[in-house]
């Protein structure tokens, strides 16, 4: 059972996930500093409101912290931008060039079986040898 969960732990598809689950915890933090410092300041200067994550409402003495709400979601939409264009496009790309190599041809002629000779793929009888030919799909 131990060499099993090895063999588990060790397999190429778990590593591959951790790897990917670390790098967008820290791609996460510098997506959060760049909010925080850059994208907030410089709405900031625009706007008028020096900090987002300070602003808030209380109602029957909870507080909802829309500003935090802000940051979070200004995170996500640039999160979700990175993800898109540095991930998604290039491997659409990727593939639908794999996929336009991978499809074969249209076959427009083949052989007549009687004579051999080169016949049109939808022919019913050859024009070389008048045989009559069973019609392909």
């Amino acid at each position: 059972m131990l060499n099993e969960f090895k063999q588990f732990l060790l397999r190429g598809n778990v590593v591959e996930l951790g790897v990917g689950v670390v790098m967008g915890v820290a791609f996460k933090s510098v997506v959060d500093g760049l909010v925080k410092d850059i994208i907030t300041p410089l709405i900031a200067a625009i706007a008028g409101e020096a900090d987002f994550a300070a602003l808030f409402f209380t109602l029957n003495g909870s507080q909802f912290m829309y500003g935090h709400l802000i940051n979070v979601t200004i995170s996500f939409v640039i999160t979700a931008a990175v993800v898109f264009f540095f991930i998604v496009k290039p491997m659409n790309h990727l593939i639908q060039r794999y996929r336009d190599q991978e499809e074969p041809a249209e076959v427009t002629q083949r052989k007549c079986s009687f004579c051999r000779q080169e016949i049109a793929a939808k022919a019913t009888r050859c024009p070389w040898c008048t045989s009559e030919l069973a019609a392909t799909a």
